[in-house]
């Protein structure tokens, strides 16, 4: 059942209402050599009626680059972390669906317009993509914390639940509320969409970006990320469901345009 106020893009055109406009947000940090590529592959792709870049706090020419690019952008004085970066591009921004994106996207980012389809159309809250696999990145460790974790707290599992590619209706943040903190940004949104009885898809998506390497500063990435995403979970109750059995459920996938089981 639809959570109320969803409408889909279609049921709006044949009430006479005008079509959901889409805004690109782009949280970016020291993002100057990628940010230009992303932006610009968006615009020539006309995938968002918006695309908003948030320079959260850079100290390299992120803000020129993607300005140059033709993106609006939004400067924040200082680094605030992915999850406030988000909040403050979702205040500024229009559109009635968000489109969060990295910024180191490149080339790539015009593939994105396959994320906001489902939630057009009504077959989805949220979108969320699923790369094609590829080599390199890390040993798997914040990836299978995430899916243990959203899979305790709402039962459900994802291919991909660090994916910072999504599609949303802004009903639906406005009903989350905000953002988590830093790297825990994606698995909160995804357990409290859920929580909140919307729809939650994932989305094949031919979309690429940077991994961190096997290196110093590849691990020690990883490890805040793992301690955000800890975090996140601690603070939706993950220890409190460890102790209640529950059955999980698969979380739908949309190929070729129709929705299935994945």
């Amino acid at each position: 059942m639809r959570p109320p106020g969803m409408a889909s893009d279609a049921m709006r055109r044949a009430s006479g209402a005008p079509r959901m406009t889409v805004s690109a947000i782009i949280p970016a940090y020291n993002e100057a050599e990628r940010v230009g590529e992303t932006v610009w592959a968006l615009v020539r792709a006309a995938v968002a009626d918006e695309v908003l870049v948030v320079d959260d706090g850079s100290r390299d020419g992120t803000a020129a680059a993607a300005a140059a690019a033709g993106a609006s952008v939004l400067r924040l004085p200082a680094n605030a972390g992915k999850g406030a970066a988000l909040d403050a591009g979702v205040a500024r921004a229009r559109g009635d669906v968000l489109l969060f994106l990295d910024a180191d996207l490149g080339a790539t980012a015009g593939a994105a317009g396959a994320l906001i389809e489902p939630v057009l159309d009504g077959r989805a809250d949220m979108a969320v993509a699923v790369f094609p696999r590829r080599r390199g990145g890390g040993f798997g460790l914040t990836v299978g914390l995430a899916r243990w974790g959203i899979r305790r707290l709402v039962r459900l599992r994802l291919e991909a639940p660090l994916s910072g590619q999504r599609a949303l209706l802004r009903s639906v943040y406005g009903a989350i509320g905000r953002c988590a903190p830093g790297f825990g940004v994606e698995v909160g949104l995804t357990v409290d969409a859920a929580r909140a009885g919307f729809r939650v898809v994932e989305v094949p998506a031919d979309l690429d970006h940077a991994v961190t390497g096997r290196d110093l500063a590849g691990f020690i990435h990883r490890g805040r990320q793992f301690v955000a995403v800890w975090r996140a979970l601690l603070a939706r109750g993950l220890l409190g469901a460890l102790l209640r059995p529950g059955r999980c459920v698969s979380l739908h996938r949309v190929r070729a345009g129709r929705a299935g089981g994945a």
